[in-house]
């Protein structure tokens, strides 16, 4: 089995055939999905999805760069649902900030406090984090290790940045979709051993980033077995292996997710 941890299925993309795609991901052994909470007014569509398939589960959270769309009382609503399993996706991302150097310290302050807020949310709810971190390592990193609970969470899309390695000692996971198949992957091709391999989890990012030899398509969670091939091959394991080490870790992050 192959758990999507990270599938944006409430993405207008897949309106017309989520039906198709989750029965294309089944036939590739995918048996259940995370759809992140990015944005708040596609998280309605989360619930529904949620509700209508046993198998997808979904967050509830605020991306970096909806950050100044962060309403927790709006949020609160979705959080006691029965499948809602972590608070996320957030986190920090300094890739595209504004122009002038007032700007860009009101906008990382407001990133800040937004992240920050949403995982002593987190903490105080007993769920992990689904943590997005973009040109940001240093700050979202001293963050994390300042405020962050013993039910942990993962680091998203994983940069490659060493330094985030020491997080697996707070529980974090290392979540690795379709970049690891890119040909200027790497970096993180490089540091993928440095993981532990019981904080690897599988992820796609769907409908975005892709895995070769797909790129420029419309990403879905069927392609995780592209990346568990990847994997599976950098591990040094069989592939059944890979898939049952990551299915575990899925299992013991998200614990709200049923397997049986």
């Amino acid at each position: 089995m192959i758990v999507d941890t990270h599938c944006h299925l409430d993405d207008e993309r897949y309106r017309d055939d989520i039906g198709e795609v989750l029965a294309r991901a089944k036939g590739e052994g995918v048996e259940r999905f995370v759809i992140p909470g990015a944005d708040p007014t596609t998280l309605q569509r989360a619930v529904e999805l949620s509700e209508l398939y046993d198998e997808v589960y979904f967050a509830v959270g605020v991306h970096p760069y909806d950050a100044q769309n962060y309403n927790r009382d709006f949020l609160e609503k979705f959080v006691t649902h029965p499948k809602c399993v972590a608070i996320g996706e957030c986190g920090l991302d300094y890739f595209r900030l504004p122009e002038t150097q007032e700007e860009i310290a009101k906008e990382k302050a407001l990133q800040r406090s937004v992240f920050i807020d949403q995982i002593e949310w987190a903490k105080e709810l007993k769920l992990p984090l689904i943590v997005h971190i973009r040109d940001s390592s240093s700050d979202s990193l001293e963050l994390l290790e300042q405020y962050a609970g013993e039910e942990g969470g993962v680091l998203h899309c994983y940069n490659a940045d060493e330094s985030l390695l020491r997080l697996s000692a707070q529980n974090f996971y290392y979540g690795i979709g379709g970049v690891l198949t890119f040909k200027n992957a790497k970096k993180l091709i490089n540091v993928y051993p440095k993981i532990p391999t019981d904080r690897l989890i599988i992820e796609t990012d769907a409908p975005y980033l892709t895995p070769h030899p797909h790129r420029g398509k419309r990403n879905e969670p069927s392609y995780t077995k592209i990346v568990a091939l990847k994997m599976a091959e950098l591990s040094n394991l069989e592939l059944s292996t890979l898939e049952e080490s990551t299915t575990t870790n899925a299992q013991q992050l998200f614990s709200k997710i049923l397997f049986s």
